[in-house]
């Protein structure tokens, strides 16, 4: 215990040996922290809370522990960090001033996160580290979320937005990158408006908020058609922009489509289709690294699949791109690289929701037909949201309104799908090598005695709750063989059956 001697050289004003002191209890502490590279103090006297300059970063370390927050939530404790953290107006120059302005927000932020009762202290800054916090107090306090309009401006002044008309900016492609600065300063706003909207999607939204919502889409059209200084940083700014969007009114989101054609344009019958080609782009690349699937895929699967419902020219261009006419069926549709391949194979995925999601995105391609998706996927990778929906039997949806979003465009056959089409298996979704007939050679008698063999042993499987025997309802979902009339499994013989089976054992 060394505090006595650090304690008689602050009184001393000896900031010299305090450092010394703390740089020995740094090295003693590293030995059962080792993931600390700094560790440092803040001493408390009474009201006076005493940060040396040097000690930023070790006290932003030790902020994210909460069971050393205590020194921290303070009233005087958070009004030197808010202090610190302002600009000075004519020491915004020096640069070691501004990084330990910069080093100041960030234990702020981080206790802010920590702490229940800094939340409610509502303390609120500028820029990017004020921004940060501005997002963790409106996604941990519901009352403080607002502010659509003010915070829209901020993005349009830090990507420095010209406009062209009312719903669409300027693109210029010699337009310089964006700054490794504005970026993250658009994604924290990008943040903080999710959590402010995220509940509106469902919502049809008044005309004024409709205005407001799509001049910002507009915004993030540009969002996702520029990009920044750094590949990353273009990857991180179009992930939160497609959050963004899939939290926004789906009405309000036809301005990714009403950007008039520019030479080498993507296009459909003469709409605009770059943005949404981006899109496409943006979850090739995340099927493609294949890391942390539900967090990173499901939101650009959802939104794509929300905008084919929506809007007919993106379900059609999509679908040109994902679920081109079928041509070679001699492997499974989950083998292979493509963007079809890697869905499907998400379609078997351990979690619900991903699977879920997949499937809906192709099952929207093919217009929510059943026949469709089966041909696509094949009855095996398909039966999961069959089997959700009540579609099993093969029914048409059971909601007509929803096939009317649809427009009545063909899926004919091509040549080479038509002549082996008989030898598709319907399961697997490929033409399978032929297999020996296992019944070859048997009499009519044989083959039905092997064929009660075969009921009656499911049947006792079935009584021992080893198995339980399903069958398709009139609804098209999975209920118990004995809850369907005229599909219970005979009883008759049983024990003469059970006695044949035992002796074949």
């Amino acid at each position: 215990h060394r505090s006595g001697g650090i304690i008689q050289c602050i009184k001393r004003g000896d900031t010299a040996s305090v450092q010394i002191h703390l740089q020995e209890f740094n090295k003693q502490v590293m030995l059962l922290h080792t993931d600390y590279f700094k560790w440092s103090h803040v001493l408390v006297f009474g009201n006076m809370t005493v940060v040396l300059c040097w000690q930023y970063t070790h006290l932003r370390i030790l902020s994210r522990d909460k069971r050393v927050l205590a020194p921290l939530v303070t009233d005087s404790a958070l009004l030197t960090l808010a202090k610190l953290a302002e600009p000075e107006g004519e020491e915004e120059g020096d640069s070691a001033i501004e990084a330990q302005r910069k080093e100041a927000m960030k234990v702020l932020c981080n206790v802010v996160y920590n702490s229940t009762w800094a939340q409610e202290s509502g303390l609120t800054h500028v820029q990017f580290y004020e921004l940060r916090l501005m997002f963790l107090m409106t996604a941990l306090r519901r009352e403080l979320r607002g502010g659509v309009s003010i915070l829209t401006a901020a993005l349009e002044r830090c990507l420095e937005v010209q406009w062209k008309d009312q719903y669409e900016c300027v693109l210029d492609p010699a337009a310089p990158l964006i700054s490794l600065d504005a970026s993250q300063r658009a994604v924290e706003i990008l943040k903080i408006l999710f959590n402010i909207t995220y509940r509106t999607h469902r919502q049809e939204p008044k005309e004024v908020n409709a205005a407001q919502y799509r001049h910002l889409v507009a915004i993030l059209r540009l969002c996702l058609m520029r990009k920044c200084v750094l590949t990353e940083d273009t990857d991180e700014l179009q992930g939160h922009t497609i959050n963004l969007l899939s939290a926004l009114p789906l009405l309000c989101l036809d301005v990714l489509l009403q950007a008039p054609l520019a030479p080498g344009s993507e296009q459909l019958n003469g709409v605009n289709m770059d943005c949404v080609h981006n899109l496409l782009l943006f979850m090739e690349r995340r099927l493609e690294q294949g890391e942390k699937v539900k967090e990173k895929l499901t939101p650009i699967i959802n939104l794509l699949t929300e905008s084919c419902r929506a809007h007919r020219e993106t379900r059609k261009y999509l679908r040109n791109q994902i679920l081109p006419p079928l041509r070679d069926v001699s492997q499974r549709p989950e083998d292979g690289s493509t963007v079809k391949s890697r869905l499907v194979r998400l379609m078997t995925h351990l979690d619900t929701d991903v699977k879920h999601c997949a499937a809906d995105l192709i099952f929207v391609l093919c217009k929510e037909n059943v026949r469709r998706f089966v041909k696509y996927t094949g009855y095996g990778n398909a039966a999961g949201l069959l089997a959700t929906r009540g579609l099993l039997g093969g029914q048409c949806t059971p909601s007509s309104s929803i096939t009317a979003h649809f427009s009545s465009d063909s899926d004919s056959d091509t040549e080479e799908y038509r002549q082996v089409k008989d030898r598709i298996n319907p399961v697997t979704g490929r033409v399978e090598a032929q297999q020996p007939d296992p019944m070859e050679g048997m009499t009519e008698e044989e083959k039905e005695e092997e064929a009660k063999r075969l009921i009656m042993l499911f049947s006792k499987l079935s009584r021992e709750d080893i198995i339980q025997p399903m069958g398709v309802n009139s609804e098209g979902r999975l209920v118990p063989m004995a809850g369907l009339k005229g599909n219970s499994i005979t009883e008759e013989g049983h024990s003469d059956s059970e006695n044949e089976c035992e002796e074949e054992k």
